[in-house]
């Protein structure tokens, strides 16, 4: 059984779907963000940058449970685990691991400020607004081009690179982008949009997450307790 920490963002939408697709049995402990959840003594242990997702799998490589936090390393233990999502041969495998780092390090980061200075800086700042949605449409640019040559991120098969830039891209409209002036990637996006799994795991927690809920969860998110040190 895995044990899941997460809350209905694009990161642990990521590690959702994985599990879907994977068809491992898990059950989700919700760690509620606005409420600040995730500063709690527990989950800090398991998770000690104080962010979701985590997971706990107690049955590890070594028959003994083993924790783990940030979703990127997450999806890579569970395609070890599993033997699903990441290629065998050695080629293959780089492939799907550099559009996975590509993921984690612009993708996630340059479309959350995207997200945050558009939509919930309290402030609305022109320079960081184009600065960041410019960003966001040359990553999606990077994609487009990308699935204009590969049927997936890393070649002919559907991997984490996939699994894990797909949930990033739901807010496209938040981000000051449209879809349709990427048409290589909107196909890709919709192949994996109609997924089953995708489908399931999009919905886990989904009726848990609303609107921000005023000054003192903006505080939580992205106030002094957001940065007090632990």
């Amino acid at each position: 059984m895995i044990d899941v920490y997460s809350w209905p963002t694009p990161n642990g939408h990521k590690v959702h779907i994985m599990l879907e697709e994977c068809g491992l049995e898990y059950r989700v402990h919700p760690i509620n963000i606005g409420a600040g959840d995730q500063f709690g003594e527990d989950f800090l242990k398991i998770s000690p940058n104080n962010k979701i997702p985590a997971i706990v799998d107690s049955d590890g490589p070594d028959g003994e449970p083993i924790s783990l936090f940030e979703s990127g390393a997450i999806l890579v233990y569970l395609a070890g685990k599993t033997g699903l999502f990441l290629p065998e041969d050695v080629r293959g495998k780089y492939e799907a691991l550099q559009w996975l780092m590509f993921q984690m390090g612009g993708v996630g980061p340059m479309l959350g400020q995207a997200h945050h200075f558009r939509i919930y800086a309290p402030e609305k700042i022109d320079y960081a607004i184009n600065r960041y949605t410019n960003e966001a449409r040359r990553l999606y640019g990077v994609i487009d081009k990308r699935l204009s040559q590969q049927r997936w991120l890393a070649g002919d098969q559907y991997t984490i690179a996939d699994i894990a830039t797909f949930p990033w891209l739901r807010s496209w409209q938040n981000q000051g982008v449209e879809l349709d002036d990427y048409p290589a990637l909107k196909r890709w996006f919709d192949n994996i949009a109609t997924r089953p799994a995708v489908q399931r795991a999009v919905e886990v927690l989904a009726d848990r997450r609303k609107p921000l809920q005023g000054d003192k969860e903006r505080e939580v998110l992205f106030g002094a307790t957001q940065y007090a040190r632990r």
